[in-house]
């Protein structure tokens, strides 16, 4: 079976639900969802503001605080929130990226090998089996390493023990000084069969979230190689499908998955920064036009809230006294700015109790992108 680029478009928006609001529990979406990248304290709320009927911001800060949705290291080694039944088995599927990356390059140069890393994990569990900060936590590292190893340690140990960040309060209830807790998920398995296994559960979950997705979209979301992917597809046989997508690409899908026709009306979205629909496909294509990419994902890493028309990126959007400052990157008919508008207004109330200039640091982005159509949206 053949599939279009529109309705691969379609079909994505449609399972992170940015097809129609839903009424839905704030943790049922995020593990309907599969992950919501966190970088920004305020992304998740933002993200379940777009897609979400009535989203209350106090729903989410509940889910956190009482562990339902969980904010750790995980997909591309870096912060998501995860609902809480979902956070171990995606953490044994990223252990030998996490390993890779974190017991490796500070950790070596501090002097401490692998081995040191994981002989260290134990303890870090039992001593951060109630909230610490991240000075507390450096101070327990040098008594066990010395002064000059603990800031290397640290930055390995922090995203490769499987450990927790805290509430901490705040607009968006993570502060920017974050505190620590042992994931207690129980027994964490061992060994390459139950990695394996746990990749398998991840690369069934994504076209599930996601949409059909290539080996390539499954190993860019998770920062996996391609070639255990290729084995876990093979591994699950029936229990996906196969497509092909617009460029002939082998595309892999959940059998019985909603795939909207092409001509689905795609409601118009300011999208928060970093936004995973913005980032979980290696062709980016799907929903950033290619002349667009360079200017939402800029240099650094840093990816701009996004005004989304008719399921594409279309401009950017900030928060700025009086309401929502929108920067289209091509002219929009008056119908998506009158959607737009109505947006912002229904934004600017979900941020007038939290924080009305939220992204406001990233701001100096903004003189560096191109002459664009600029509207301020009153909110």
């Amino acid at each position: 079976m053949d599939i279009t680029a529109q309705e691969l478009n379609r079909a994505t928006l449609g399972r992170q639900l940015l097809l129609g609001r839903e009424v839905m529990a704030a943790g049922e979406a995020v593990r309907r969802v599969v992950a919501l990248q966190a970088q920004h304290a305020a992304s998740p709320y933002v993200a379940l503001w777009n897609r979400l009927a009535g989203f209350a911001p106090a729903e989410l800060d509940a889910a956190f605080a009482r562990r339902e949705v969980v904010k750790a290291t995980l997909m591309r080694i870096t912060l998501h929130a995860v609902h809480a039944d979902d956070y171990q088995v995606f953490r044994e599927a990223m252990q030998q990226t996490l390993y890779a990356s974190r017991l490796g390059y500070r950790f070596a140069a501090a002097g401490l090998t692998p081995a040191d890393g994981e002989a260290l994990v134990p303890e870090l569990l039992d001593f951060a089996d109630r909230p610490r900060t991240a000075a507390e936590v450096q101070d327990w590292l040098e008594e066990r390493v010395g002064a000059e190893k603990r800031a290397g340690a640290w930055w390995g140990l922090k995203a490769y023990a499987p450990l927790l960040h805290v509430p901490t309060g705040g607009p968006w209830s993570f502060g920017p000084r974050s505190s620590f807790v042992a994931a207690r998920t129980g027994p964490v398995p061992g060994g390459r069969e139950a990695m394996a296994e746990a990749l398998r559960h991840l690369v069934l979950r994504y076209p599930a979230g996601f949409g059909p997705a290539s080996v390539a979209d499954i190993a860019q979301f998770a920062m996996v190689r391609r070639a255990p992917v290729r084995r876990a597809l093979l591994a699950l046989g029936d229990t996906v499908e196969q497509l092909r997508g617009p460029d002939g690409t082998l595309l892999y899908d959940v059998p019985g998955a909603a795939r909207p026709p092409a001509d689905t009306p795609a409601p118009p979205r300011l999208m928060a920064m970093w936004d995973s629909v913005l980032l979980a496909h290696a062709d980016r294509s799907r929903v950033i036009p290619p002349a667009y990419r360079r200017l939402v994902i800029r240099v650094n890493g840093d990816v701009l809230p996004t005004l989304l028309v008719d399921g594409r990126v279309a401009g950017v959007w900030r928060a700025v006294e009086g309401g929502v400052e929108a920067t289209a990157f091509h002219d929009l008919p008056s119908a998506a700015w009158d959607g737009l508008a109505t947006e912002a207004a229904s934004l600017s109330a979900l941020l007038a109790g939290r924080d009305t200039e939220v992204y406001r640091r990233y701001h100096h982005w903004w003189p560096k992108l191109p002459d664009g159509r600029v509207r301020l949206l009153k909110g």
